[in-house]
């Protein structure tokens, strides 16, 4: 698989993760363990999905894979808020894991399509 194959899953799974925080924001909030904040969860949802479609959209997405490494980021400091205050560590420590893989993978090709 080459670099462009790999930013292109990373674009799609950037949709697919966006609409479901757009459609199904309170499901998605109880299952990671961060409980319900709709207007939170949507506006993440946009910048996912807006991520998406940049990398989808560019012959060589720099810029977008970037902002997906800022995403993570992002996503890892307001988990890392809701794991100090949550009554369930477990899901929301298995979000920050699942977040951290994807963060180093998004670094990885970021770094590696800046060159």
């Amino acid at each position: 698989m080459n670099d462009i194959q790999v930013a292109r899953g990373l674009g799609w799974f950037s949709v697919a993760l966006g609409t479901k925080q757009i459609l199904a924001p309170r499901l998605l909030g109880r299952m990671i363990g961060v409980g319900s904040q709709p207007k939170g969860m949507r506006a993440l949802g946009a910048r996912e999905l807006a991520a998406g479609i940049g990398i989808l959209s560019q012959k060589k997405p720099v810029i977008p894979l970037w902002g997906r490494v800022f995403g993570d980021l992002m996503d890892l400091a307001l988990l890392g808020r809701a794991y100090r205050y949550s009554f369930t560590k477990r899901r929301v420590g298995f979000a920050i894991a699942a977040v951290l893989g994807v963060t180093a993978l998004d670094a990885l090709y970021a770094r590696r399509m800046s060159c």
